[in-house]
C-alpha cells in the first residue's frame, strides 16, 4: 500500500545581474549543498511554503514566478515529493538564515550544478535551469516593454499551483527526452561516486 508522501517546496531562486546565479544552501546536518526547499506546514499551500522556506534559507525575499517542476525520492525510507518554482531574489530580508542552514552560495548555473551534492537535485537543476533562465529573460523583456501599471499588475499575479499526481523520480519539461534523462542520471552518479574515492 503506498504511503501519503511527506510534502516540499522549493525554489530555483536566480539573482539577476550581468550573469545570473542561482541560490544553493549548505545544510548543517550533513554539510550537503542543496536546493533551497522544506516541509510544508499543516494546511499550507506549497506555493506559499516555496517562498516561507527559499526566505528563510537564503534570507533574501523573492518574488514567485511559474511552477517549475517536482522531484520525489526516499527521504528517512519515507516517500518525498518537493515541488519547485521560479524564483527572482529581490532583496536581502534581513533576517538570520534558519539553524539548520549553514551557509548560502550564489553561483553561475554549471556551477550550481556541480556544487549540489543529491545526484537526483543535480539532473533536475541541469534539466530545469535553462528553462528558469530563459524564462526569466523573457520576463524582463516582457516586463519592460510593457506599460508601468500592466507590468505591477503582473508581478502581482499568483499563479495556481499544478497537480502533481503519480510522480515518477524526476519531474522536469515534456521536452525531456527519456535518453537524455537516463544520460543525466548516470553521469551525476558516475561524478558523485569518482568525488567520494
Amino acid at each position: 500500500m503506498a504511503r501519503t508522501p511527506i510534502l516540499a517546496a522549493g525554489g530555483i531562486v536566480v539573482l539577476d545581474g550581468p550573469r545570473p546565479l542561482i541560490a544553493l544552501v549548505q545544510r548543517r546536518k550533513d554539510d550537503d549543498w542543496v536546493l533551497p526547499k522544506g516541509k510544508l506546514k499543516p494546511k499550507e499551500k506549497a506555493m506559499a511554503a516555496a517562498r516561507r522556506e527559499v526566505i528563510e534559507e537564503t534570507g533574501h525575499d523573492v518574488r514567485v514566478h511559474e511552477f517549475l517542476g517536482a522531484i520525489s525520492y526516499r527521504a528517512g525510507g519515507k516517500p518525498k515529493l518537493a515541488q519547485f518554482w521560479r524564483m527572482q531574489a529581490v532583496t536581502e530580508s534581513g533576517r538570520k538564515l534558519a539553524r539548520d542552514i549553514k551557509a548560502v552560495e550564489w553561483l553561475p548555473l554549471e556551477s550550481a550544478i556541480e556544487k549540489l551534492s543529491l545526484p537526483l537535485e543535480q539532473v533536475f537543476l541541469r534539466n530545469i535551469g535553462p528553462r528558469a533562465l530563459k524564462h526569466r529573460a523573457q520576463s524582463e523583456r516582457s516586463t519592460r516593454a510593457a506599460r508601468p501599471e500592466s507590468a505591477a499588475r503582473a508581478q502581482a499575479t499568483v499563479r495556481t499551483e499544478a497537480a502533481v499526481p503519480n510522480l515518477p523520480a524526476v519531474v522536469t519539461t515534456p521536452a525531456t527526452t527519456r535518453k537524455s534523462f537516463f544520460e543525466l542520471i548516470f553521469g551525476a552518479f558516475r561524478r558523485r561516486v569518482t568525488s567520494r574515492t
